[in-house]
Protein backbone atom coordinates (compact mmCIF):
# COMPACT_ATOMS: atom_id res chain seq x y z
CA UNK A 1 0.00 0.00 0.00
CA UNK A 2 1.49 3.39 -0.93
CA UNK A 3 0.07 6.61 0.87
CA UNK A 4 -0.63 9.52 -2.52
CA UNK A 5 -0.66 12.79 -2.66
CA UNK A 6 -2.79 13.49 -5.54
CA UNK A 7 -3.41 17.18 -7.14
CA UNK A 8 -5.72 18.21 -9.14
CA UNK A 9 -5.56 20.46 -12.69
CA UNK A 10 -6.14 23.64 -13.09
CA UNK A 11 -9.50 23.09 -13.64
CA UNK A 12 -9.80 22.35 -9.69
CA UNK A 13 -11.35 19.67 -7.43
CA UNK A 14 -13.49 17.99 -9.95
CA UNK A 15 -15.11 15.07 -10.16
CA UNK A 16 -12.66 13.17 -12.18
CA UNK A 17 -9.88 13.41 -9.66
CA UNK A 18 -11.93 12.36 -7.03
CA UNK A 19 -13.00 9.28 -9.46
CA UNK A 20 -8.86 8.82 -10.00
CA UNK A 21 -8.43 9.15 -6.25
CA UNK A 22 -11.12 6.53 -5.83
CA UNK A 23 -8.96 4.02 -8.40
CA UNK A 24 -6.25 3.93 -5.98
CA UNK A 25 -8.04 3.28 -2.94
CA UNK A 26 -9.07 -0.07 -4.87
CA UNK A 27 -6.40 -0.49 -5.54
CA UNK A 28 -5.33 -1.24 -1.89
CA UNK A 29 -3.64 2.75 -1.55
CA UNK A 30 -4.49 5.86 1.23
CA UNK A 31 -4.90 8.79 -1.07
CA UNK A 32 -5.34 12.38 -0.23
CA UNK A 33 -7.37 14.73 -2.38
CA UNK A 34 -6.48 18.61 -1.46
CA UNK A 35 -8.31 21.63 -3.01
CA UNK A 36 -5.27 23.49 -3.77
CA UNK A 37 -8.18 26.61 -5.47
CA UNK A 38 -10.57 26.49 -2.15
CA UNK A 39 -13.67 25.51 -3.75
CA UNK A 40 -13.64 27.23 -6.97
CA UNK A 41 -13.26 25.31 -10.23
CA UNK A 42 -12.91 26.10 -13.61
CA UNK A 43 -15.42 25.63 -16.66
CA UNK A 44 -12.37 26.36 -19.57
CA UNK A 45 -8.85 26.42 -19.65
CA UNK A 46 -8.85 30.23 -19.82
CA UNK A 47 -10.79 30.06 -16.59
CA UNK A 48 -8.64 27.54 -14.77
CA UNK A 49 -5.60 29.73 -16.00
CA UNK A 50 -7.05 32.57 -14.66
CA UNK A 51 -7.87 31.34 -10.88
CA UNK A 52 -4.37 29.94 -10.95
CA UNK A 53 -2.96 32.92 -11.53
CA UNK A 54 -4.72 34.89 -9.36
CA UNK A 55 -3.79 32.68 -6.68
CA UNK A 56 -0.04 32.37 -7.94
CA UNK A 57 2.42 29.95 -8.17
CA UNK A 58 4.11 30.52 -4.93
CA UNK A 59 1.09 30.32 -2.84
CA UNK A 60 -0.62 27.04 -4.83
CA UNK A 61 2.83 25.27 -3.64
CA UNK A 62 2.44 26.33 -0.65
CA UNK A 63 -1.22 24.98 -0.37
CA UNK A 64 0.20 21.41 -1.84
CA UNK A 65 2.97 21.58 1.10
CA UNK A 66 0.27 22.39 3.77
CA UNK A 67 -1.95 19.43 2.14
CA UNK A 68 0.99 17.14 2.58
CA UNK A 69 2.37 17.94 6.26
CA UNK A 70 0.39 16.12 7.53
CA UNK A 71 0.63 12.88 5.62
CA UNK A 72 4.65 12.83 6.26
CA UNK A 73 4.42 10.91 9.55
CA UNK A 74 6.20 8.00 10.48
CA UNK A 75 8.71 6.36 7.94
CA UNK A 76 6.73 5.94 5.16
CA UNK A 77 7.54 7.94 2.37
CA UNK A 78 4.92 9.83 0.19
CA UNK A 79 4.24 9.27 -3.85
CA UNK A 80 3.30 12.31 -5.26
CA UNK A 81 0.66 12.25 -7.90
CA UNK A 82 -1.04 14.77 -10.28
CA UNK A 83 -2.90 15.96 -12.98
CA UNK A 84 -1.29 18.75 -15.36
CA UNK A 85 -0.85 21.54 -12.91
CA UNK A 86 -0.88 19.40 -10.35
CA UNK A 87 1.57 17.44 -12.02
CA UNK A 88 4.19 20.22 -12.08
CA UNK A 89 3.47 20.82 -8.44
CA UNK A 90 3.86 17.03 -7.76
CA UNK A 91 7.11 17.06 -9.30
CA UNK A 92 8.18 19.64 -7.07
CA UNK A 93 6.65 18.47 -3.88
CA UNK A 94 8.52 14.68 -4.70
CA UNK A 95 12.18 16.57 -5.31
CA UNK A 96 12.24 18.43 -2.29
CA UNK A 97 11.19 15.22 0.05
CA UNK A 98 13.96 12.76 0.57
CA UNK A 99 11.49 10.49 1.16
CA UNK A 100 9.67 10.31 -1.41
CA UNK A 101 8.96 7.04 -3.08
CA UNK A 102 7.44 7.86 -6.02
CA UNK A 103 6.15 10.52 -8.70
CA UNK A 104 3.21 9.77 -11.26
CA UNK A 105 2.75 12.65 -13.53
CA UNK A 106 -0.41 13.01 -15.57
CA UNK A 107 -0.42 15.28 -18.26
CA UNK A 108 2.01 17.55 -16.54
CA UNK A 109 5.76 18.61 -16.31
CA UNK A 110 7.59 20.96 -14.61
CA UNK A 111 11.48 22.24 -14.83
CA UNK A 112 13.65 21.46 -12.76
CA UNK A 113 16.68 22.83 -11.18
CA UNK A 114 20.53 22.15 -12.89
CA UNK A 115 21.05 20.63 -9.10
CA UNK A 116 18.64 18.67 -8.61
CA UNK A 117 19.26 15.52 -7.32
CA UNK A 118 16.69 12.37 -6.56
CA UNK A 119 16.82 8.45 -7.23
CA UNK A 120 12.56 8.47 -7.24
CA UNK A 121 10.67 6.12 -10.09
CA UNK A 122 8.66 8.68 -11.79
CA UNK A 123 6.26 7.53 -14.02
CA UNK A 124 4.44 10.46 -16.64
CA UNK A 125 1.28 9.60 -19.10
CA UNK A 126 1.22 12.22 -21.66
CA UNK A 127 -0.70 12.79 -24.59
CA UNK A 128 0.51 12.89 -28.20
CA UNK A 129 1.51 15.58 -29.65
CA UNK A 130 0.12 17.94 -26.19
CA UNK A 131 0.20 21.69 -26.88
CA UNK A 132 0.77 22.13 -23.19
CA UNK A 133 3.60 19.36 -23.06
CA UNK A 134 5.43 20.07 -26.41
CA UNK A 135 7.99 16.77 -27.81
CA UNK A 136 11.01 19.58 -27.73
CA UNK A 137 10.60 20.19 -23.66
CA UNK A 138 9.22 16.62 -22.86
CA UNK A 139 12.83 15.54 -24.77
CA UNK A 140 14.58 18.26 -22.20
CA UNK A 141 12.41 17.46 -19.44
CA UNK A 142 13.45 13.21 -19.57
CA UNK A 143 17.02 13.88 -20.01
CA UNK A 144 16.98 16.44 -16.88
CA UNK A 145 15.35 13.95 -14.78
CA UNK A 146 17.60 10.95 -16.21
CA UNK A 147 20.49 13.51 -15.06
CA UNK A 148 19.17 13.87 -11.82
CA UNK A 149 19.26 10.55 -10.86
CA UNK A 150 15.40 9.44 -11.60
CA UNK A 151 14.20 6.17 -12.92
CA UNK A 152 11.72 7.73 -15.69
CA UNK A 153 9.33 6.02 -17.93
CA UNK A 154 7.41 7.77 -20.28
CA UNK A 155 4.28 6.93 -21.71
CA UNK A 156 2.61 8.46 -24.76
CA UNK A 157 -0.86 8.76 -26.46
CA UNK A 158 -1.50 9.53 -29.73
CA UNK A 159 -4.38 11.20 -30.59
CA UNK A 160 -5.38 12.14 -27.49
CA UNK A 161 -6.66 15.25 -26.14
CA UNK A 162 -4.58 16.88 -22.74
CA UNK A 163 -6.59 15.81 -20.24
CA UNK A 164 -7.51 12.53 -22.13
CA UNK A 165 -8.18 11.00 -18.68
CA UNK A 166 -10.69 13.48 -17.32
CA UNK A 167 -14.49 12.03 -18.92
CA UNK A 168 -15.95 15.13 -18.15
CA UNK A 169 -13.72 17.11 -20.45
CA UNK A 170 -13.83 17.72 -24.65
CA UNK A 171 -9.90 16.14 -24.24
CA UNK A 172 -11.37 12.65 -22.82
CA UNK A 173 -10.22 9.44 -24.73
CA UNK A 174 -11.53 6.42 -23.16
CA UNK A 175 -8.96 3.83 -24.33
CA UNK A 176 -6.11 6.08 -23.77
CA UNK A 177 -7.52 6.51 -20.34
CA UNK A 178 -8.26 3.47 -19.81
CA UNK A 179 -4.39 2.38 -20.77
CA UNK A 180 -2.85 4.55 -18.45
CA UNK A 181 -4.69 3.75 -15.88
CA UNK A 182 -3.93 0.35 -15.99
CA UNK A 183 0.01 1.00 -16.25
CA UNK A 184 -0.26 3.73 -13.74
CA UNK A 185 -1.83 1.48 -11.13
CA UNK A 186 0.91 -1.29 -11.83
CA UNK A 187 3.47 1.45 -11.22
CA UNK A 188 2.24 2.64 -7.87
CA UNK A 189 2.14 -1.12 -6.86
CA UNK A 190 5.63 -1.47 -7.15
CA UNK A 191 6.48 1.52 -4.96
Amino acid sequence: MARILLLHSMYGLRPAVHQAADRLRAAGHEVAVPDLYGGRVAGTPDEGVEIKEEIGRDELLRRAVAAAAPLLDGDEGLVYAGFSLGGSIAQNLALGDDRARGLLLMHGTSDLADDASTEIPVQLHVADPDTYEPVDWLNAWYLRMRKAGADVEVFRYRGAGHLFTDPDLPDHDAEAAERAWAIALDFVATL
